[in-house]
C-alpha cells in the first residue's frame, strides 16, 4: 500500500469521526454549503495537506479541465496578491518558522477567499481532499494535547462542561504526524504552506518543477 493510499484511510477516519460529532452537536451545528465564515484568509497546511490538495486538481483536470482551470485560475490570482510581504520563501510557497511573522501575514490577508471556494455556490471545489484544518472544524476537538475550541462561526455557543462532553478525538492514533514524517523524509522537504501555494504544486511535485 503506497503512503497516498495510507493517507486516502488517514482522512477516510477522520471524516467518520468528525461526522459522528457533527450529529451529536445536533442543533448546535449550523454549518453546510454556502457557509463561508471559514473560507476567507490563508492558513497553515502541512505537506500532507499540499500533496492531497494537488492530487485532487490533477484528477480534477484529467475529468473537468475548465473547473480545474477555474481554480489555478484562482489560486494564480491569491498568490499574485500576497506574494509581496509573504512570510518566507514566496517562490516555494514555504513559510517561516516565525509564529509573529505568519500571524500578521494571516491577518493581513484576512479577507481573501479560498481559491478552492466557488464563488458562485460557496462550496469547496475540492472538498475531498481539502486539508486537516478544513476537515475538523466545527466541534471541539482534541488534537494532540490541545483542547481546540468549536468554530464561532457555526456552533452554537455553550459551557466548557458542554464543549468537553461533545469533544472529539479525531487521530487518537497520531496518523497524521507519521504519514507526514515519511512523506517528508521521501521528498527531503518540510515546512508549512496554504492552499493557493499548493493548488498550484512545490517544487518537487511532478507538476511543481
Amino acid at each position: 500500500m503506497d503512503l497516498f493510499e495510507h493517507d486516502r484511510r488517514f482522512v477516510e477516519g477522520v471524516d467518520r469521526v468528525m461526522e459522528g460529532a457533527r450529529r451529536a452537536s445536533g442543533e448546535r451545528w449550523a454549518c453546510g454549503p454556502g457557509r463561508v465564515d471559514c473560507c476567507l484568509g490563508p492558513f497553515p497546511i502541512n505537506l500532507l495537506d499540499a500533496r492531497r490538495l494537488s492530487r485532487g486538481l490533477a484528477e480534477m483536470a484529467a475529468a473537468e479541465p475548465a473547473r480545474a482551470a477555474a481554480i489555478e485560475a484562482r489560486a494564480r490570482g491569491a498568490v499574485a496578491r500576497m506574494r509581496a510581504g509573504f512570510s518566507g520563501d514566496a517562490e516555494r510557497g514555504i513559510l517561516a518558522d516565525d509564529d509573529t511573522a505568519q500571524d500578521a501575514f494571516f491577518e493581513r490577508h484576512g479577507d481573501l477567499p479560498c481559491p478552492a471556494l466557488d464563488p458562485t455556490t460557496g462550496r469547496c471545489e475540492v472538498y475531498a481532499f481539502r486539508p486537516w484544518t478544513c476537515r475538523t472544524f466545527g466541534p471541539p476537538i482534541r488534537s494532540g494535547d490541545e483542547l481546540l475550541p468549536p468554530c464561532p462561526h457555526c456552533f452554537a455557543p455553550c459551557s466548557r462542561e458542554q464543549e468537553d462532553a461533545l469533544r472529539v478525538t479525531p487521530d487518537p492514533d497520531g496518523l497524521e504526524a507519521t504519514l507526514l514524517d515519511a512523506l517528508e523524509r521521501h521528498e527531503r522537504l518540510c515546512g508549512e504552506t496554504i492552499v493557493a501555494w499548493a493548488l498550484l504544486g512545490l517544487p518537487g511535485t511532478a507538476d511543481g518543477g
